[in-house]
């Protein structure tokens, strides 16, 4: 299979244009459960691809509004390269949408969107490989939170991390749940404020010091910020989790991660939690 095969074509993909703001793209990340959006601008030329925003970047820069500002350059791909090349340059480079554009004209045209997701819909249709046994394929590193954090914590936990999502562990130590980032950006909340900058003192040389340095009043500047609620994960966490075992294919674990609508799988061996299997951990497969 070509990307072209796989991919969602420009026509069906949702986009954000320069200049735009967080809001722009926060209610597709909500609304619609994306992990991204590509970001165009118009021009006397065309619509140019100019880049990408992730729900990584909202929550890693809460303070910044621009779209501008907030998204950043991806690895593209074009829509006759490999299916296979394309899913080891998303392994390789961690990216999970990766744009399909077209640069033989005088702007970099955006074609299309291909997607981890697009590459595990074609392993579980079996239109590509996905024999191998996803004991060989999973994470054995396991991130974790406790159901009792607050969910403020437990965002900085999946943050240093770097990866979606965390186990909610019980008080004995069990699964009970798990956290991800879609759960996290479903409760997030564009605020307004005020940032207390500090107090403006006068300068000892100022001809209007009084009484020597002393604070004349605090400055403030409004800000905007993403809010995040701060009652524990175990009112956020999904308790009803899928699991799967070593013996499974890539291809079966597939299916299911398609059929839930989910991006990660526990390992389990027996009732013993032995690691995590995350769609692009089926790309090794290929």
């Amino acid at each position: 299979m070509n990307v072209a095969d796989a991919m969602t074509p420009r026509s069906e993909v949702v986009t954000v244009e320069l200049p735009g703001t967080r809001d722009d793209v926060l209610e597709y990340l909500q609304e619609r459960g994306f992990s991204s959006v590509p970001v165009v601008k118009s021009t006397d030329d065309g619509e140019e691809y100019r880049g990408l925003i992730s729900r990584d970047d909202l929550i890693e820069h809460p303070d910044e509004d621009q779209l501008a500002i907030l998204m950043r350059e991806v690895p593209t791909t074009t829509a006759d390269t490999s299916l296979e090349d394309a899913a080891r340059m998303m392994a390789s480079e961690g990216a999970r949408r990766v744009p399909v554009v077209d640069e033989s004209g005088d702007v970099t045209a955006l074609e299309g969107i291909v997607t981890v997701t697009d590459v595990v819909r074609a392993i579980a249709r079996g239109d590509i490989d996905g024999e191998t046994a996803v004991g060989e394929l999973a994470a054995t590193d396991v991130n974790a939170t406790y159901v009792g954090t607050p969910l403020t914590v437990a965002e900085r936990e999946i943050f240093y991390a770097n990866v979606p999502y965390a186990i909610a562990l019980d008080d004995d130590g069990r699964m009970a749940g798990i956290l991800t980032e879609v759960d996290i950006i479903d409760v997030a909340r564009v605020v307004e404020g005020e940032d207390d900058t500090g107090e403006s003192l006068a300068d000892e040389d100022d001809e209007w010091m009084w009484e020597g340095i002393k604070a004349v009043g605090n400055r403030y500047l409004p800000t905007r910020n993403v809010e995040l609620p701060n009652e524990p994960v175990h009112e956020f966490m999904s308790d009803d989790v899928v699991t799967i075992s070593r013996k499974k294919s890539a291809k079966e674990a597939a299916q299911m991660l398609i059929s839930n609508d989910i991006e990660q799988i526990p390992l389990v061996s027996g009732d013993s939690l032995v690691g995590v299997v995350r769609d692009v951990n089926l790309l090794a497969a290929l």
